[in-house]
């Protein structure tokens, strides 16, 4: 990652994607086969420009996470940090069962597609069927809404699912406001995110040199940046309108990489 433009174009594209319902890691393989990123060394960079983007969330939510820090003593099991660890459970056991399988054989452009418009038509027929929520604050959430959210992130392990948009529609379907169910996610992308970046940075502690630091940093910084302007505008965004265009972007988006596929048009590589 020696380019200073690409380090800056996929930082952006990090903090963009990452709590969209689109898919992080869909755009960055995506992104990453188009600009002929490969290697060990690319895979490090995408990892840890991640925790720019889970700094982005605690800096955003840092009042919430203080609180849900402070009542732990006194409430414990019904505490918020605690249905937050209860929705991070189910992810942590399913995400270690199945990592190795699916970063081999589901980690393509064209499984990606496939996944981001079944997501897209799974969010758009949610939305439609969306009823008035029951749920409308986030601590209002109790421990089995939690693992049930749980469940529903840990189809995430699916490139291309999405976990901000596997979290939300999860939570959406089980009665939370749109704007509690973001909200929620975005707390749940915390310990998500934090335990699978240290997991992958574990398994290439060597690739953390000093002389890939300069891109590291940059990329850090610009995803962190990407990803606070992302979540507050998204936060904005649901309290007034449906998630139904981020459904309607996934099918274009996925059906145009199925095309240039089958065209011959770009030649992605396949599973």
């Amino acid at each position: 990652m020696d380019n200073t433009v690409t380090v800056i174009l996929i930082g952006i594209l990090e903090g963009l994607t990452e709590f969209l319902p689109i898919s992080s890691t869909g755009h960055l393989i995506i992104a990453s086969s188009l600009l002929s990123l490969n290697g060990a060394e690319v895979k490090a960079f995408l990892v840890v420009i991640q925790l720019g983007a889970i700094l982005a969330v605690c800096w955003h939510q840092r009042l919430t996470i203080c609180n849900a820090v402070r009542e732990l003593p006194h409430k414990k099991w019904d505490s918020f940090a605690t249905k937050i660890a209860a929705a991070f459970i189910p992810t942590a056991c399913i995400g270690l069962m199945f990592h190795d399988l699916i970063k081999t054989y589901l980690f393509s452009p064209i499984s990606v597609s496939c996944a981001l418009i079944l997501g897209g038509i799974v969010i758009i027929w949610v939305e439609h069927k969306n009823k008035t929520p029951v749920v409308i604050e986030p601590t209002d959430i109790t421990v089995t809404q939690a693992i049930k959210i749980g469940f529903f992130q840990a189809l995430a392990i699916f490139p291309g699912v999405s976990r901000s948009g596997a979290t939300i529609i999860g939570g959406l379907t089980i009665g939370l406001s749109r704007k509690t169910a973001t909200l929620f996610s975005f707390l749940l992308a915390i310990p998500t995110m934090f335990a699978a970046t240290i997991f992958d940075l574990t398994q290439t502690p060597e690739l953390l040199t000093a002389s890939a630091l300069p891109a590291l940093s940059l990329g850090f910084c610009v995803a962190f940046i990407t990803a606070l302007m992302t979540v507050k505008v998204l936060i904005n965004f649901v309290s007034k309108h449906s998630f139904k265009p981020f459904g309607y972007y996934r099918i274009i988006f996925g059906v145009m990489i199925l095309l240039t596929w089958e065209s011959g048009l770009i030649a992605w590589p396949s599973v």
